[in-house]
């Protein structure tokens, strides 16, 4: 006599099929949108009395010259920027986290005591308090006194054009050090409570196993602390990552010519604020919105 099967005990529901991405609150949701984008556009038009005009945003997107072709125009120059300052800012700001993290996990007290207060001051001081005070009373100060820019003339043309590549013009390199640095040393305040929490977040049995074979405390972290943790944080990180690309806006105050202060001299000069601001806007939008579809596979990958 066959006996019909039942359902393990304690099995989770299954959840609903990966294809099915619209429920009625899906769509009640995209459609409030939809109203609040309509009443966007009349309210502009009819009470404003504003005239889209969105033809004059693509000349200084790029242009197409007989002589010299393809010219990138200041929103893509800009967005190079931006994009360098968002990948250097987070691999400094991870060395920087990894340190401190680290520290925040000494048994030294000192050790200690010094990586919490840089989270704590970096954590609790607003962001624009802190690109201020930072790039004008401390980088502006170093920087000039060091000549990067005197030193990087006197290269050859070769090592002049890498540099060019990796962090912009060298007449302006000076000035993205310091957009650089100051975003570094922010998110590296956030990327170290990360590490903390991946260093942490491995079991106390595994350290106590690899002591028990004779390790050292450095051996330990090495190599039994620190590849458990990496896993860990690197969801985190891809995050942060995404948000150094928002936050690297900040430096525009200072005059890092990056995304969004390029929007700002746009705007300036041809008087459509919303055209301009609405582009740059949809472009932070797709290479976050990208990355964060990017990242969420990759992740996915590794935990299968």
């Amino acid at each position: 006599m066959m006996t019909q099967s039942r359902p393990e005990e304690g099995r989770a529901p299954p959840l609903r099929a990966r294809g099915a991405f619209f429920g009625w609150l899906d769509i009640v949701l995209l459609a409030a949108a939809l109203v609040v984008c309509g009443y966007f556009v009349w309210r502009t038009n009819v009470q404003l009395h504003y005239r889209w005009n969105w033809s004059v945003i693509w000349p200084w997107v790029a242009r197409f010259e007989d002589k010299e072709g393809f010219v990138a125009g200041p929103i893509l120059v800009g967005l190079a920027v931006t994009l360098r300052l968002a990948v250097w800012g987070i691999l400094l700001a991870t060395m920087i986290g990894v340190v401190m993290g680290f520290a925040r996990t000494s048994r030294r007290l000192f050790f200690r005591l010094v990586a919490s207060g840089y989270v704590m001051l970096i954590r609790n001081i607003p962001p624009l308090v802190f690109v201020f005070v930072f790039v004008f009373f401390i980088t502006s100060q170093v920087l000039p006194a060091l000549g990067v820019s005197e030193r990087v003339k006197a290269w050859s043309p070769a090592t002049q054009w890498v540099v060019e590549a990796l962090f912009g013009p060298v007449a302006r390199l000076e000035n993205f050090l310091v957009g650089l640095i100051c975003l570094a040393v922010f998110t590296g305040a956030y990327v170290t409570e990360i590490v903390r929490a991946g260093l942490q977040s491995v079991p106390r049995a595994q350290i106590e196993a690899g002591e028990s074979l004779g390790l050292s405390a450095f051996d330990v972290r090495r190599y039994v602390v620190f590849p458990q943790a990496l896993k860990n944080v690197v969801p985190a990180l891809s995050n942060q990552f995404i948000q150094m690309i928002k936050d690297s806006s900040l430096v525009s105050l200072v005059s890092v010519q990056e995304l969004a202060f390029m929007a700002q001299d746009i705007q300036t000069s041809t008087r459509r604020v919303f055209e301009v601001l609405l582009f740059v806007g949809a472009l932070y939008f797709i290479i976050c919105w990208s990355l964060s579809l990017l990242f969420a596979r990759l992740e996915h990958r590794n935990q299968s």
